[in-house]
């Protein structure tokens, strides 16, 4: 994680909202991001994420509420005095144009000296470690190389704030890969703050300082990657961040233990916030549950199930379960256990440690748990 100084907030929206007709795509958002920091905004399509950017960067005026830019009110200020640079998942590079023409192009605009041109292009195409393609066209690039091209135009003018949205979305698993280190890298060479829009929640666990995961137009709950995945306040980021089982059941007063219909579930220690009575529901991660013998250890015998499928996905292996009223488990163990992995659709028993488990109210917009 970025090392980040205390300081003075680089972008502040107060009370931010964006309404089309009788729809609300942004809705009073309060967001502030610290200089030098990398922010990623996540949620599905309709959440108010690149609404949001494109509030910031000013392509689309407020319906109500402030933007600070560097501690000036840039609510209205276009986006060319704003001091922002962007890159968006279309490269934009003009086809004509050497790779030194499109990286010199924004430079030229500003009137920048010719000599300082030079300097500065090659500055920066020693930064993403692209010198040898200087004299080649577009068309002659790999697609990793022309987002690197992309987002070294954005940086030669050296903005203190760039914006991202979706800038890896038409690249191969690989390539997006390869373009996330490329993109952390650069951060922390450069020291500046970065906005970052995804609806890809290994990309933003992977790269980011902080997550503001949003949904409706509102923020629904912002954190470093870990303690959104580990400890999410809502069943929206449980959901949402990764896989989950998600256990629904009743909670008897001073009870630690959710009543559900495949039997009674170990709690962890009561934390502030959580239902403390009633309805709620309870989540595991799959690296949290493990395949156990019958009889081999103490304390809470676990769930029995039926083993569905397994799938090898490299380092890890994915356990499919049914439980017997159909609710359907995910287990993640490492491949190279060494144990025999049992054959599809013997009887297993699965158990998870109570501090591993996550106690969540419950959420009308889930109906399936």
């Amino acid at each position: 994680m970025t090392n980040i100084e205390e300081s003075q907030d680089m972008i502040r929206v107060n009370g931010l909202t964006r309404i089309y007709g009788t729809f609300t795509a942004l809705d009073n958002v309060d967001l502030a991001v610290r200089r030098g920091e990398f922010v990623t905004l996540l949620g599905p399509s309709g959440s108010g994420k690149s609404t949001l950017l494109n509030l910031i960067s000013g392509m689309v005026q407020a319906t109500a509420g402030t933007i600070e830019i560097d501690g000036h009110d840039a609510t209205n200020l276009p986006t060319n005095r704003r001091g922002l640079g962007m890159v968006f998942q279309n490269y934009a590079l003009m086809p004509h144009m050497t790779v030194f023409e499109n990286i010199a192009f924004p430079l030229q605009v500003r009137r920048v000296p010719r000599a300082e041109i030079e300097t500065r292009v090659h500055e920066v195409l020693k930064l993403i470690q692209l010198e040898h393609v200087v004299q080649r066209k577009p068309k002659q690039l790999s697609g990793g190389q022309q987002q690197r091209i992309s987002l070294a135009r954005c940086i030669v003018y050296r903005p203190s704030i760039i914006l991202m949205d979706e800038p890896l979305g038409a690249l191969d698993k690989k390539l997006r890969e390869d373009m996330q280190l490329e993109i952390k890298r650069l951060h922390a060479e450069l020291g500046v703050t970065m906005i970052y829009v995804t609806h890809d929640q290994e990309e933003a666990l992977a790269m980011s300082d902080r997550i503001v995961l949003m949904r409706k137009g509102r923020i629904e709950q912002q954190g470093a990657p870990e303690a959104l995945y580990s400890r999410p306040d809502t069943l929206f980021p449980a959901d949402f961040l990764g896989s989950s089982t998600l256990s629904a059941g009743g909670l008897p007063a001073g009870s630690r233990q959710l009543d559900t219909p495949h039997g009674g579930l170990p709690l962890p220690a009561a934390r502030e916030g959580e239902p403390e009575a009633g309805e709620a529901v309870l989540m595991v991660r799959p690296e949290s549950m493990r395949l156990v013998s019958e009889g081999k250890e103490g304390g809470w015998p676990g769930l029995e199930a039926t083993l569905r499928d397994s799938i090898v996905l490299g380092s890890y292996v994915r356990h499919f379960l049914d439980l017997a009223d159909g609710k359907r488990v995910i287990v993640q163990e490492p491949s190279g256990a060494t144990r025999r992995r049992p054959e599809r659709g013997a009887q297993v028993r699965v158990r998870w440690a109570a501090e591993d488990g996550r106690l969540l109210p419950t959420d009308p917009d889930f109906k399936e748990l």
